[in-house]
């Protein structure tokens, strides 16, 4: 993992990843949102409240800096945690 820390939880029903980056309690959804898409990402819903992404996973990111990963797959929800963290989320 990187220098950066996170957390990542299995959501209840084991076919979703929770990622809660440290030291984030906010984020600008449009720039972030704006560097899901560049990576590949499709938006989805936009509202204040959260966007949605399709891609090699479905996402759901919130205000917060809260990533939602759906897939039941620990790697592939692990490689969209690390890149969420170093290049998504931090400006």
């Amino acid at each position: 993992m990187s220098e950066d820390s996170f957390i990542m939880e299995m959501c209840g029903n084991k076919a979703a990843w929770q990622i809660v980056v440290d030291d984030i309690e906010n984020i600008n959804l449009e720039s972030v949102g704006q560097r899901i898409v560049d990576a590949g990402y499709e938006v989805g819903i936009k509202t204040r409240l959260a966007w949605t992404f399709s891609g090699p996973a479905d996402l759901t990111l919130y205000p917060s800096g809260k990533l939602l990963v759906k897939t039941e797959n620990r790697d592939l929800a692990s490689k969209i945690a690390e890149e969420h963290v170093n290049s998504w989320v931090r400006e």
